[in-house]
């Protein structure tokens, strides 16, 4: 996730000017006219910083007493030989624009205004010369645009300061461009829905929701269509009035009756229609492989072959040391820090849309793919995850391709460490490269950052989570991975507040986090899982993290990594006391139910929340994260109420939201398109692709942290602050930790919709005036031993438990839960366990119809 990433400049072709007028003035002072909209950001450079604004070729600037003043080189040629500007300015064909700044020079001279299209062709809407002087004057000139940019597509400012044989420096300040017809953010963008849907599929047997907007108070009359456009359901929407998150008047549509599959299916309200959809048995079949095969994508130090990618995305390796690379082999510290060696960091995942690669990013990331493949190992089925289940080069060499893919950036977390055990935070570029670049022709020299305490508890974490995970599949390895995560434990415990320097963002991210007591508590609880040591053990019960204190609303991330120990000691089999690991559980529940509370009376429902309602920088990846809480309280209870709010969650993401995007590229028939990647940019380089698909957008961020956001979206509603546009970095980048939590719950999704029951119960009941006993026999008719389960059912008919036995049983109204004891909790394949209770009568007395073990419905004997 790059805070700060730089524009990127394009020469203006030449081209006709229309109606020009021109003033020039010696006053500092320009106010638009009140119907004027601004369409420049950071004119006034009050922040001390030009960003936006870009230097070119043969300049470099920087803010000085609130002006951005530029050395110019001498003895080039054409004025525009020496540029700086801003990228994504909007413009409409036929309005009027008064483009207007103040400037000075160290030595006069010419300096022209230019406006047009910032890529191939670069066609010129405007430009006008102005003769600039020692004494700060202000210049303005008023054109009507020629040329449609409505959206901040690629419309394009610059001034052109070149032609003169001498150096200079200009300085300018107050630039403003007003004018035009539509508000910012009021070009077409995404267009507008009224119904939004799950634009790639629903399940059958389950709720299938979407969303009205309207500003109606009574329900509205909808139709399901199929492909054909013939209504095969129909029903009325429920109004739930003014939703916060999105401003918008919501109104549910539930049609949960219609279980047809199919494809191409409608929503119709009226002259409204939604996005197709589908409703088949598992809509996540595809997409658990392609998340998982974005990481291919995203390798360092190797090509990417199109055996494995096809031709559109096969590209050279990066960062080889092969000319214009100057390498990850041999990398030095940052010149201040003064390290005294160099490391091989060679390998391991891009991080994002930038070249960067840092351990606090790739330490959730790669322990969340190989936590994928250790929950499915231990609750789940992780068959689909095996050798040959993805297109990359290690397939077929006997290991599960989940974990030769996570391999990948271990082994490169594992060279970051120092010789003191300490572990770098990060290494990239010494400047921002630009956008966009491959990284095969990234000439920029790499720059190993300081070590931080974060990313020493990261790699120890990870380290200690792979060796026990590579014990049998790999002993050596096991054994170096568990070697450098003891001593980068020992390393961080001698050293337990090196924190990241927040000022280090020239060329990478920061990824600065000032409190890593919850990294201290997720590294214990990795090696005392992995050695069951009494110091790990010590430092894992006397965490203030321990026993789920850290889960929240909000949802984990990088800087907040509690809850990735809390899942391994919930799941994975260690020696802590059983009534512990049952808090955990527990912890994991009621998090979950107040996701699920708050999702309740959301016009479009999402697993997150912050106190103030606002939406953070990466989003949609703790709303991943969120739905992997869900999806934990679903496996440790097997309550239908988890699993779907699992689904509901993947509605969000896959098209029912306000902004009507689906924010997985490749799928839904309005996908994210101009994710922010330095050669998945297609926007800016036709050549160049889009991404592939199965990759996750960062999503809404109400705090508007890049120019193309805060221009085109002052006052979104903090679930429509997003935009499709690949320099709107702090909305729409894409990183390997979001991508992570997208590939954990797409596979969760997909197991738990495979259509495989793998349980069978049999339920007899003996019933009387006042109540009945039931006798239940579960069966585990799958491939694999249960160890440990959870059979869940809702009485019809309000009956309550009084008393029952071999199991330890849960009512929360109708919904019944009973969870194996220690001598029972283990159920071979192909055999059953036998459980009861007795319950008073309700208004009604039938038996339960349906029964779920592990989130699944079991076949009723």
């Amino acid at each position: 996730m790059a805070p700060h990433s730089p524009r990127r400049w394009r020469r203006a072709a030449k081209a006709a000017t229309t109606a020009l007028a021109l003033v020039v003035t010696g006053s500092t002072g320009y106010t638009a006219h009140a119907a004027d909209y601004e369409r420049l950001v950071n004119g006034t450079f009050s922040g001390g910083t030009a960003d936006p604004w870009w230097n070119g070729a043969g300049t470099s600037g920087r803010v000085t007493d609130g002006e951005f003043c530029t050395a110019v080189t001498g003895g080039t040629t054409n004025p525009w030989d020496a540029l700086i500007g801003q990228n994504g300015v909007p413009f409409e064909t036929g309005q009027s624009y008064t483009f207007a700044f103040d400037a000075r020079a160290t030595t006069a001279q010419r300096v022209s205004a230019v406006t047009g299209e910032g890529v191939a062709p670069y066609r010129q809407i405007a430009k006008q010369d102005f003769d600039v002087t020692t004494t700060k004057q202000r210049f303005t000139y008023t054109f009507t645009s020629t040329l449609d940019f409505p959206d901040a597509g690629n419309g394009q400012a610059t001034f052109h300061l070149g032609g003169q044989s001498f150096d200079n420096t200009v300085c300018v300040d107050n630039v403003s461009l007003v004018g035009g017809a539509l508000p910012p953010g009021g070009g077409p963008g995404a267009p507008t829905k009224k119904i939004q849907v799950n634009q790639v599929g629903y399940l059958p047997g389950l709720p299938k929701h979407a969303t009205l907007v309207s500003d109606s108070t009574t329900p509205r009359p909808w139709t399901v269509r199929d492909s054909a456009g013939a209504t095969v359901a129909s029903g009325q929407s429920t109004p739930q009035g003014l939703d916060a998150a999105s401003g918008d008047n919501t109104h549910l549509i539930d049609f949960s009756s219609f279980d047809q599959a199919g494809t191409g299916y409608t929503l119709a309200v009226g002259d409204d229609e939604s996005f197709p959809f589908d409703i088949t048995a598992n809509p996540f079949a595809e997409l658990r492989h392609d998340s998982l095969e974005f990481f291919y994508h995203q390798r360092s130090g190797t090509p990417i072959e199109a055996k494995y990618v096809g031709d559109t995305y096969a590209r050279a390796a990066g960062h080889l040391n092969v000319a214009p690379n100057q390498g990850d082999d041999n990398v030095p510290c940052r010149a201040d820090l003064n390290c005294g060696y160099t490391l091989d960091v060679r390998g391991g995942w891009y991080d994002a849309g930038d070249h960067g690669k840092y351990v606090v990013n790739g330490g959730i990331s790669a322990w969340q793919v190989l936590d994928t493949y250790e929950r499915a190992v231990a609750l789940g089925d992780a068959d689909a995850l095996g050798d040959g289940s993805l297109k990359i080069p290690e397939s077929g060499n006997g290991v599960p391709d989940i974990l030769d893919e996570a391999r990948w950036e271990v082994e490169f977390l594992l060279r970051m460490q120092a010789p003191s055990g300490m572990v770098h935070h990060k290494i990239h570029d010494a400047n921002w490269t630009g956008l966009p670049t491959l990284p095969a022709q990234d000439a920029q020299p790499r720059r190993l950052s300081a070590v931080s305490t974060a990313a020493t508890l990261n790699t120890a974490a990870v380290a200690a989570q792979s060796a026990r995970i590579w014990k049998t599949i790999d002993p050596a390895f096991a054994a170096k991975a568990l070697a450098a995560a003891e001593k980068a434990y020992a390393a961080a415990k001698a050293n337990p507040n090196v924190l990241a320097d927040p000022n280090d963002g020239t060329g990478g991210g920061t990824y600065s986090d000032g409190t890593v007591s919850d990294e201290f508590y997720w590294a214990a609880a990795e090696l005392f899982t992995t050695t069951g040591g009494a110091a790990y053990r010590a430092d894992v019960t006397g965490s203030p993290h321990y026993r789920g204190q850290s889960l929240s609303t909000r949802g984990f991330d990088w800087a907040s990594t509690g809850p990735l120990g809390d899942i391994t000691l919930a799941v994975v089999p260690n020696g802590l006391p059983r009534a512990d690991v049952a808090a955990i559980r527990s912890a994991f529940t009621t998090t979950a139910d107040a996701h699920l509370a708050q999702m309740a009376t959301a016009g479009y429902p999402v697993p997150y929340r912050n106190p103030d309602g606002s939406y953070d920088w990466g989003s949609n990846g703790l709303v991943a994260n969120n739905a992997v809480v869900l999806a934990l309280a679903n496996d440790f209870t097997g309550a239908a109420k988890y699993r779907e709010g699992v689904y509901r969650t993947m509605d969000y993401l896959l098209g029912r939201n306000p902004t009507g995007y689906s924010y997985v590229t490749g799928y839904g028939d309005q996908p994210v398109r101009n994710v922010h990647h330095r050669f998945w940019a297609n926007q800016l380089e036709p050549s160049l692709p889009t991404a592939p698909p199965g990759v996750l957008s960062g999503g809404p961020n109400s705090a508007l942290q890049d120019p193309i956001a805060a221009r085109l979206l002052q006052g979104c509603k903090p679930q429509k602050c997003f935009v499709d546009h690949i320099e709107a970095y702090s909305l729409n980048e894409v990183t390997v930790n979001w991508n992570s939590a997208l590939a954990w719950v797409a596979n969760w999704a997909a197991e738990k919709s495979d259509g495989k029951a793998g349980c069978e119960v049999d339920y007899r009941s003996t019933r009387w005036s006042s109540g009945e006993v039931a006798t239940i026999k579960v069966t585990n008719t799958g491939e694999k031993a249960w160890n440990g389960w959870a059979l869940g059912f809702d009485f019809p008919g309000g009956q309550k438990i009084t008393n029952g036995w071999s199991a330890t049983w849960e009512q929360d109204g109708a919904a019944v839960t009973a969870t194996g004891l220690p001598w029972n909790e283990r159920v071979a394949p192909g055999r059953s366990t036998y459980l009861g209770f007795v319950a008073t009568s309700g208004a009604t007395d039938a038996d339960p119809t349906t029964f779920r073990v592990g989130g699944r419905v079991c076949s009723v004997g």
